[in-house]
């Protein structure tokens, strides 16, 4: 399973180096005596980097590690140019959670982080950090903080709408992140073929661990495309932790939960999700679904007043979702779908339908619209009772689909929406041809 503690990468020089003044100092007493201890004592748990004896740039799994862990400490004393490479790398892609340190007396910081805010450290003339605890407090301390999200990188500070590297959109990830074209071409060809295709190439990788991010999050999320939940819980505990502890993985690890049933578990993993990095349209969407599937549950079970309770809390997820960004429709057509579900409909579907179609339609005018920006307008005409628009997007939802799962999960909605409306009196007919034309074509 991931780790329980979020991880902190520490940027340091190793074993006994000499600074500026010709001062001796052991590095890696530093790191086991005050480091390692401030970062347990803030609740992380640290990842030091791999020595590298070459000293030419820094591999591949350094820069994943680097990039994908949420937490940063950087010893900048010598000015190691590795330490400081490593340092550029990590501001420019991550705005927060980076804390500085050096030891005193060791000359002065260069000017480009001489004013940012590192914590200094005494040295013993043996070389180890002092005894004492006022730097170790410190350090604990600026971790805690940057937990809240503070920005400290130069480059986020001082460029207005400098470009973050977003790792939490799941599907973007896997089409950017360069490797193996024959990897690539192979998992494709498995998503094809299905569930034992894709199988076969977990089973001839090596070492999950130590295999390139780009290779295991294609492959966990051809898992997804061939309705694998069992394998893509299985493969998020084999993952290297820095990867298991992403946004993006423990997102479609708590969908994979809930389609396994596990709703508890994947209800857990959600909420410590969003109470860690803050709300998010892709995190609160899925803590959505898993309301709404306890709520159905809820419902054939004949437990009335838990039924109702569930399904004001899944309008709240999604809402809540749509909220965090508005650009992403997704949440806020399941809100708007669920809305019109209550007994009698929740009046706020009349105000929260025409943002709804606003946010989805600029995605499809000036984006790459995918299947789910093609079903949410599809989704939109069957509420708004629009046959001629429904039969239009429904073309374009099928040419753009790409994996089952999501068929299934428009009819689903549509049925919803069909068995509501028969319940009150308000039959449209042709939805039903719909969801057998998505059923048929989505093979659900």
């Amino acid at each position: 399973m991931p780790a329980k503690s979020p991880l902190c990468f520490i940027l340091m020089p190793f074993g006994r180096k000499k600074d500026s003044t010709g001062r001796e100092i052991d590095f890696d007493a530093v790191y086991e005596r005050l480091i390692a201890p401030a970062v347990r004592e803030a609740g992380m748990e640290p990842l030091r980097a791999d020595e590298e004896k070459s000293g030419g740039i820094i591999h591949k799994p350094m820069f994943e590690r680097l990039i994908l862990c949420e937490y940063g400490v950087a010893d900048l004393t010598t000015a190691n140019a590795n330490v400081f490479y490593e340092l550029g790398v990590r501001h420019a892609v991550r705005p927060h959670a980076t804390v500085l340190l050096f030891a005193e007396g060791s000359g002065q910081l260069p000017f480009d982080v001489g004013q940012l805010r590192a914590i200094p450290y005494g040295i013993t003339t043996c070389g180890g950090p002092m005894e004492g605890t006022g730097p170790r407090v410190l350090l604990t301390d600026r971790l805690r903080e940057a937990r809240h999200a503070a920005i400290d990188s130069p480059l986020f500070q001082l460029v207005d709408n400098y470009p973050q590297v977003d790792h939490t959109k799941t599907d973007v990830f896997r089409d950017l992140v360069e490797y193996s074209k024959a990897m690539k071409d192979r998992l494709a060809q498995a998503r094809y073929s299905g569930l034992d295709a894709v199988k076969q190439v977990d089973a001839d990788i090596q070492s999950i661990a130590d295999c390139e991010t780009g290779v295991v999050i294609d492959l966990f999320l051809s898992y997804r495309a061939v309705k694998g939940w069992d394998e893509m819980i299985d493969l998020v505990s084999r993952m290297a932790p820095e990867l298991a502890s992403t946004v993006m993985v423990q997102e479609q690890f708590g969908l994979a939960l809930n389609r396994m049933g596990k709703r508890v578990e994947a209800e857990r993993i959600l909420l410590d999700l969003i109470a860690r990095r803050g709300p998010s349209s892709e995190s609160y969407a899925i803590l959505g679904r898993v309301y709404k599937d306890r709520w159905e549950e809820a419902l054939k079970n004949s437990e009335n007043f838990l039924a109702k309770g569930l399904l004001d809390k899944a309008i709240d997820s999604y809402l809540k979702g749509f909220e965090a960004d508005w650009r992403d429709a997704y949440p806020g057509i399941n809100a708007v779908t669920l809305m019109e579900l209550r007994d009698p409909p929740d009046p706020r579907r009349e105000q929260l339908t025409p943002v709804v179609q606003y946010a989805v339609e600029r995605k499809i005018a000036t984006g790459r619209p995918d299947y789910w920006d093609y079903a949410t307008r599809l989704e939109l005409a069957v509420l708004a009772k629009e046959e001629g628009k429904a039969v239009l997007a429904l073309s374009d939802a099928l040419a753009s689909m790409r994996e089952t799962w999501e068929a299934e999960t428009t009819v689903r909605n549509l049925r919803l929406i069909r068995e509501a409306r028969e319940r009150r009196k308000e039959a449209v007919p042709w939805v039903d041809e719909i969801e057998k034309e998505l059923e048929r074509k989505g093979n659900c």
